[in-house]
């Protein structure tokens, strides 16, 4: 079991060790770009289950995740050399809305197996809590559609919450195989209505509050393991979160640089800033996260982190080496990584599905629309300009005018017309489109569909890989 002696993670043997792993999002958290559906997971599962009936649509999301991650995906990890996965949550396997406090056993048995597959591997595992009850941000990928985060407002939800956490560390109490708990993916407590401007402020009192209940209710029934604490804002924002108030804390932050998601040469200028080797450097040194950690003597681990390869071959080389260097960087200031994320459907992952399998093939209508629309913004970053952009900027600027408001911020105004228009309103207007893909077909076909995503069928990014190995095997 994994423990934390001053700024280092160390075994039972008090031997260093650093984290160094990929995260499965996409499987027991699914999101849109990586699974290629439109809009947010529990939408497509309602609009499953309306049109091919519950029983067949609950089959086809259990063969889903069947193939998603098993046992070959995590040999085929720690044959690569990483040491740990994060596994992304999504509440719902393990309580229903409608019934709280009630867990369901399928879900738990549904981790029990990717566990034991990663502990019979030799991997670690980080339990994240990807998308929690009320919502702890208001993107697709904590499964929400409104643009609201309730977590922060509604005692309901943060009772539930730490609940739930008290819960997975009762039944994980005692297992070496699992490193620690990272209680909350991406947190942003500011701005519950969904819109962040320059003027954005974390609400730090209710921020930390929260934190110190769930680190408690871990407490009461596991002394043990490693609690993970993300900063604020996605991830970013340290300034005034609680200094280390209890024993066996690592601290996490998300660094996705522009040099690894917007197209162009690197090293280049990438949104004003000409990003190279040392400017990478700077940016992991001077994030708020290692500057918090580095005060406080504790681990940081950069829990998210990776570059979009849906630019084409001529872009990947770019990305592969901004991504080097970002490494190169978390290596100098010893930090502990996992990088986003293991398997998808051809954009970062280490494993992607065949283009030309059987799911991607009946796919082809569904992707196209959803290119067309740009409901997937975390595909549309630097990418040529839509019919659907063009007018949502008009809109911003009608209401720019409209309101006048030497505080309006057009950009921020912008970016989340555009998620609550394009990701929110096109994306579950798609739903039962994507859901009759499948309509009409039998277990058994639909089986043949999923098994697209078993590793056997799938691609390794070889080249990015190697990069990995640098590290993994260094």
């Amino acid at each position: 079991m994994l423990r934390v002696r001053g700024t280092e993670i160390v075994d039972s043997e008090n031997r260093p060790v650093r984290l160094r792993g990929a995260c499965v999002g996409g499987w027991m958290n699914m999101e849109n770009f990586i699974n290629g559906y439109p809009g947010n997971e529990s939408g497509v599962r309602r609009a499953a289950a309306k049109i091919l009936g519950p029983a067949k649509a609950e089959f086809l999301f259990d063969r889903w995740l069947d193939y998603f991650f098993a046992d070959e995906d995590a040999v085929f990890l720690k044959s690569c050399g990483a040491n740990v996965v994060r596994l992304a949550l999504n509440y719902r396997h393990f309580e229903r809305d409608s019934d709280p406090y009630r867990y369901l056993e399928k879900g738990f048995e549904r981790l029990a197996r990717a566990v034991k597959a990663c502990e019979r591997a030799g991997l670690y595992v980080i339990l994240d809590l990807h998308s929690v009850q009320g919502w702890q941000n208001t993107d697709w990928h904590s499964d929400n559609s409104s643009r609201h985060s309730l977590l922060w407002e509604h005692p309901h939800f943060q009772e539930r919450f730490v609940a739930l956490w008290r819960e997975l560390a009762r039944r994980y109490k005692g297992s070496n195989a699992i490193a620690g708990y990272n209680l909350m993916n991406e947190p942003v407590s500011g701005a519950p209505n969904g819109r962040f401007t320059a003027k954005y402020q974390t609400d730090w009192e209710t921020f930390n509050k929260l934190y110190r209940r769930a680190v408690e209710a871990v407490r009461e029934v596991d002394a043990d393991h490693i609690i993970f604490l993300e900063g604020d804002y996605f991830s970013t924002n340290f300034d005034k979160l609680d200094p280390p108030f209890a024993p066996n804390l690592v601290y996490s932050s998300h660094i996705y640089s522009f040099a690894g998601l917007l197209p162009g040469k690197y090293p280049g200028r990438f949104r004003d800033k000409v990003w190279n080797k040392k400017y990478m450097a700077e940016v992991v040194e001077n994030h708020q996260g290692t500057k918090f950690t580095r005060q406080y003597r504790v681990p940081l681990w950069v829990g998210e982190f990776g570059s979009i390869y849906v630019g084409g071959a001529a872009d990947a080389p770019y990305r592969l080496r901004a991504l080097d260097d970002q490494l190169s960087a978390f290596e100098q200031n010893r930090i502990h990584w996992t990088i986003w994320t293991y398997k998808d459907v051809g954009v970062m992952g280490l494993t992607t599905v065949d283009p030309h399998s059987e799911y991607m093939e009946r796919m082809r209508p569904v992707l196209r629309a959803k290119k067309t629309l740009g409901v997937d913004g975390w595909l549309e970053k630097g990418k040529s300009v839509t019919p659907v952009h063009k007018a949502v900027e008009k809109l911003a600027g009608i209401a720019e005018r409209a309101i006048r408001d030497p505080d309006f911020d057009r950009l921020s105004t912008r970016t989340y017309l555009s998620q609550a228009l394009q990701a929110g309103f096109f994306g579950s207007l798609m739903q039962p489109a994507f859901a009759r893909r499948f309509e009409g077909l039998s277990e058994a076909q639909i089986d043949k569909v999923m098994q697209s995503f078993a590793f056997k069928n799938c691609r390794v990014h070889k080249e990015l890989v190697d990069v990995l190995k640098k590290y993994w095997q260094g």
